[in-house]
């Protein structure tokens, strides 16, 4: 249980640092990227789906 709220409480914090970049607190507002794919192949359907930000030399990926 304590893996899951550890979790949680990453993606909360990285979803609340993607919004402040995202509004412009800290200057120009950032566009995120998004990115999603499915694939078929013999161990069934994969899907995948993420979220990027790039500020300058800085990035951050959340896929899930």
């Amino acid at each position: 249980m304590e893996g899951t709220d550890l979790m949680t409480r990453c993606v909360a914090m990285l979803m609340l640092a993607g919004t402040l970049a995202a509004c412009g607190v800290d200057g120009e507002p950032v566009r995120p990227t998004v990115g999603a794919s499915v694939a078929v192949g013999s161990g069934g359907v994969n899907s995948n789906v993420g979220v990027g930000l790039n500020q300058g030399p800085f990035s951050i990926f959340l896929g899930l």
